[in-house]
C-alpha cells in the first residue's frame, strides 16, 4: 500500500536543494499591536527546521 504525505506538511514546510526543511514562523497573524516592529520584522524570516525534528517532518513528508 502507497504512504500519503501528511496534508497539513505539505502545506507548511518546503524541501530546499540542500535538503534542508523551510518554514513560516508562528505568530504574525493576529494581536499585532501588542507586538514591536522588531519583533514582527523578526517573524517574517523564514526559519528551517530543527535536526531533533528533521525525522518526523520527513515521515510526514514521505521523503
Amino acid at each position: 500500500m502507497k504512504q500519503k504525505t501528511h496534508s497539513g506538511a505539505k502545506k507548511r514546510f518546503k524541501v530546499k536543494s540542500s535538503g534542508k526543511i523551510k518554514y513560516k514562523q508562528k505568530g504574525l497573524r493576529h494581536i499585532l499591536s501588542n507586538k514591536s516592529s522588531n519583533r514582527k520584522r523578526k517573524l517574517r524570516a523564514k526559519q528551517h527546521i530543527d535536526d531533533a525534528d528533521m525525522n518526523n517532518v520527513k515521515k510526514m513528508l514521505c521523503l
